[in-house]
């Protein structure tokens, strides 16, 4: 005996697999094709999935997987964290400057995880739980870049974002996006007192590239 199904949960669950899939998004209109429904059902289906964190809408109207769906499981920000901290640990090491992991929430860029230098007398303090919008910082930048580029073809160069890291407070930000992750956008960043080396940017790049690797 089959058992009884709910076609509306099946439906979202399906939403969801096929956004996890689609590195760029979907909109209404593909989503309405690959599951066989209209667009009014997408819609609702969507906005339910919304009001949970599940999904996201871009400012181009393409639905992504939302970051609420890492915050079903409480280990998940550890786990992605663990994943992350070798490469982070090494970056803020080797530069003397902290170093940061940046996830898309929404239309936010939260930061998930911090290391700062052990051996510097002086360093840029930061915190998890941050929050700013993406155009605010070079974490959030990167992460705008790599939306124009998809993973897969020809980068920009260079390769990372920099800047300052807020008006006033002397400290400069680089950052460079992680690539190549499906449903989740990001990227790894360093907060550095004074000028930036020539060399920050490019060890940026490859501690977002140890990151990425690590969370595939």
């Amino acid at each position: 005996m089959t058992a009884e199904t709910s076609q509306t949960l099946d439906r979202g669950v399906r939403v969801l697999k096929l956004l996890a899939d689609a590195e760029r998004g979907l909109t209404v209109t593909e989503l309405a094709a690959r599951l066989e429904v209209n667009r009014t059902v997408v819609y609702r289906l969507l906005a339910t999935l919304e009001q949970h964190g599940l999904v996201r809408r871009d400012v181009g109207g393409r639905a992504r997987v939302g970051l609420g769906v890492l915050r079903l499981s409480h280990r998940v920000h550890p786990l992605l964290r663990e994943a992350a901290l070798p490469a982070l640990r090494g970056l803020a090491e080797d530069l003397g400057a902290t170093a940061h992991l940046t996830l898309v929430d929404g239309s936010e860029a939260l930061v998930v995880a911090v290391v700062e230098p052990t051996w510097t007398d002086f360093h840029v303090a930061y915190r998890t739980g941050v929050r700013h919008s993406l155009a605010e910082n070079a974490a959030g930048q990167a992460i705008l870049a790599a939306r124009a580029t998809p993973y897969g073809q020809p980068r920009p160069e260079p390769e990372w974002v920099g800047g300052a890291a807020e008006q006033g407070s002397g400290a400069n930000s680089v950052a460079a996006p992680l690539r190549g992750l499906i449903g989740i956008e990001g990227s790894v960043g360093v907060l550095m007192l004074g000028a930036t080396p020539e060399r920050v940017g490019p060890r940026v790049v490859e501690a977002a590239t140890e990151v990425s690797e690590a969370l595939r």
